[in-house]
């Protein structure tokens, strides 16, 4: 722990990255748990371009239920802490797999969001974008007649280039890089570590088990909850 706080007291530009386990510690189910309709219906299934376009009643199904239990929960303390040292400049961005939006809502802004978010939805034919109660309301079409989405990445789709670009280049500039209930294990995604690590960063990873990057990671802590584990850190900086 003391070790950890030196690095981050000293740290230059530290990156923290984010994954399934930020969130489900809010209470939000994680994206394969069995409820509801997941249930019958594989969810990286239903999560895809092929179900957008030829199973839209069971794609708006899904995703309408997904966005009424990300309004369900919110932000825990861990999303409050690493607002508040970004605006104490300990942490200089964050980088999420997550798209609940809850980094936002917590205060935090430099954050590069890989998977979309589900904040909001948006137009296929003319992309313009709207607020995801749309929805919950089933308003599923545009004013202009096309199909509304969620602006999340689907199955099939590229990651977006901007968000992908700056988490990149956030990686390279990491003097510390701190991973948080994340397994590593989506691609490209969990290359940034590596990448960090690979440009002289310090890589910290914390997740309830183990990951397939632990033999790279300077400092590797299991079996803690995110927000118990940054409140302690937080209590001594």
């Amino acid at each position: 722990m003391n070790t950890l706080i030196n690095w981050l007291k000293e740290a230059e530009h530290a990156v923290v990255f984010t994954g399934a386990g930020m969130s489900t510690e809010s209470g939000l189910p994680d994206f394969r748990s069995s409820q509801g309709l997941w249930k019958t219906k594989d969810p990286s299934q239903l999560a895809s371009t092929e179900a957008l376009n030829r199973y839209f009643e069971d794609f708006t199904s899904f995703y309408k239920q997904r966005i009424v239990s990300v309004k369900e929960y919110g932000p825990h303390q861990g999303h409050d802490i690493l607002a508040k040292w970004e605006r104490l400049g300990l942490i200089q961005s964050i980088i999420t797999q997550n798209v609940d939006g809850f980094h936002h809502m917590a205060g935090s802004e430099r954050v590069a969001e890989l998977h979309g978010t589900l904040r909001k939805v948006h137009c296929e034919t003319c992309k313009k974008e709207y607020d995801n109660a749309k929805y919950i309301h089933e308003a599923y079409h545009c004013n202009c007649g096309g199909t509304l989405r969620p602006s999340v990445v689907l199955f099939g789709e590229m990651l977006p280039q901007d968000a992908f670009q700056f988490a990149s280049e956030e990686s390279k500039k990491a003097d510390l890089f701190l991973v948080l209930g994340s397994s590593l294990s989506v691609s490209p995604a969990n290359q940034l570590p590596l990448l960090a690590r690979e440009n002289g960063a310090k890589l910290v990873i914390m997740n309830m088990d183990e990951t397939e990057m632990d033999h790279a990671a300077d400092q590797v802590i299991h079996g803690r909850k995110i927000g118990d584990w940054l409140t302690e850190l937080d209590q001594q900086l």
